[in-house]
């Protein structure tokens, strides 16, 4: 299991993400022929630069000087004709739905409403893009992130003048921890925030990990205080028989004109979506009316479709989430033997010690169905052959 950490001391944006993805070892190629799919006008410069005598790279995108507003849609659709591949795409997808959710809820309007400005130009969709490619070829199983200095004062947007962090940056780093800096300016963009927040899994300074690979992406400015560049760790894990912790969204929405027949459906569409768990408990709502809360966990790589999903499936008009904290149990993949077959299943362990072993219920109820048997008798069995092999291999047959 690899992962990568944003070191965003001095905040992230676009074209830092991808400087720095290529300074961690991703193929300039690769990128460059990931870009070069979209057909759009544009150009990519990548050169050594020093920030604060610090050694970096940094990314320019050329493009034409006059372009249209775009569209939720348009993005997507020049997205949706480059050669990625469908994790490349899935990242850049929602990255730009995480920005149009944003943009939408500041300006009070709908998603196909919101008509970019500094996000849907050229070197944007560039940065973006690019930047999903990059995540993809660096092969991690997760991100984290260091807290977010998104600066301080004020920046000029397409709007006008606008405080420090924008609004549309402001709105993506809700339950984000934010960290203060002494520098006048943006540090952190929109673009920068929705990468962040689309594929980082948990928040800290420093995660326990053997370093394999280090990014440097240089910023616009350089500014005296600091080294304006964004450091990327790569590397595997330290493993320790500390509880595991992670953050996950926790996404509700109560209703109470629903048809049971379309909650069972938004339900298989949620995981299809990407969520980990969701769930539905009756609640009394107003007007004494009964109703149902739906409640999703996903993670944050996740959450532009899940929520999606929830207001194309069920009509809600709001939607409430909150980062949470949660603690779970080390665990990984086995393969029992049984007389009629193996199951798959996984084993969890709390502090090195505490195991638990759970079949896999599918795997079970498929044996039931082929040899007519009850399915606690599957179950039961199961676990027996599990006790009876090893937790940390495939075992044999009971």
């Amino acid at each position: 299991m690899r992962q990568a950490h944003f070191d965003c001391f001095s905040g992230i944006s676009g074209d830092m993400t991808l400087a720095a993805l290529l300074s961690a070892g991703v193929p300039e190629a690769a990128i460059r022929a990931g870009l070069a799919s979209l057909g759009l006008p544009l150009s990519l410069t990548v050169e050594p630069t020093h920030r604060a005598g610090l050694a970096a790279l940094a990314v320019t995108i050329g493009t034409e000087d006059h372009q249209p507003q775009r569209s939720l849609s348009d993005v997507l659709e020049i997205i949706g004709r480059a050669t990625l591949t469908p994790r490349q795409r899935q990242w850049a997808e929602a990255i730009f739905r995480r920005l149009a959710q944003a943009e939408a809820k500041v300006h009070g309007v709908g998603l196909e409403e919101v008509h970019f400005h500094e996000v849907g130009a050229l070197d944007s969709i560039a940065d973006v893009v690019g930047a999903a490619i990059g995540l993809d070829l660096l092969a991690v199983d997760r991100f984290t992130s260091r807290a977010v200095p998104p600066g301080q004062g004020t920046v000029k947007a397409a709007h006008g003048i606008m405080p420090v962090p924008a609004p549309a940056t402001a709105e993506l780093l809700r339950g984000v921890p934010l960290a203060t800096t002494p520098v006048k300016g943006e540090l952190t963009t929109p673009t920068g925030a929705a990468i962040l927040t689309t594929v980082v899994s948990e928040w800290t300074d420093q995660p326990e990990m053997t370093i394999e690979a280090i990014g440097y992406g240089a910023g616009s400015k350089d500014f005296p205080q600091q080294a304006n560049v964004l450091r990327l760790l790569v590397g595997e894990p330290v493993q320790t028989d500390a509880a595991e912790t992670d953050a996950v969204w926790v996404i509700e929405t109560n209703l109470d004109d629903v048809p049971g027949e379309l909650i069972g459906y938004a339900l298989e569409r949620l995981f299809a979506a990407g969520a980990l768990d969701v769930f539905t408990q009756p609640i009394g709502m107003k007007k004494q009316r009964p109703g149902i809360l739906l409640t999703v966990l996903a993670p944050t790589a996740a959450l532009a479709a899940v929520e999606e999903t929830l207001f194309q499936e069920t009509g809600t008009f709001g939607i409430r989430r909150t980062l949470a904290v949660r603690s779970k149990r080390s665990r990984h993949a086995v393969v029992v033997h049984t007389p009629w077959g193996p199951v798959a299943g996984k084993v969890g362990t709390w502090r090195g010690q505490h195991t638990v072993f759970a079949p896999e219920y599918e795997d079970c109820a498929r044996l039931a169905r082929e040899h007519s048997l009850p399915l606690p008798v599957v179950y039961e069995k199961v676990r027996q052959c599990y006790v009876q092999g090893s937790p940390d291999r495939p075992v044999g047959e009971g």
